[in-house]
């Protein structure tokens, strides 16, 4: 995913390796790439914060 700021900064994140490592369930996955194509900043910011787990596993228990 390559994300580019008005100010001509590039940042480039390899999806396969952020979630490397990452639990996830079908529901939760799904989640997860709609917020990467949806909402890139804020993949990139779970991702840069090291929370990207926490976010999932909350998806996970919203469809409790």
């Amino acid at each position: 995913m390559d994300i580019y700021t008005h100010t001509g900064y590039m940042l480039r994140i390899d999806c396969n390796k952020a979630e490397n490592g990452i639990k996830t369930t079908p529901c939760s996955q799904c989640a997860l790439n709609a917020l990467a194509i949806d909402e890139p900043l804020e993949y990139a910011r779970l991702y840069l914060d090291g929370t990207m787990q926490i976010w999932v596993d909350t998806e996970d228990s919203l469809e409790m």
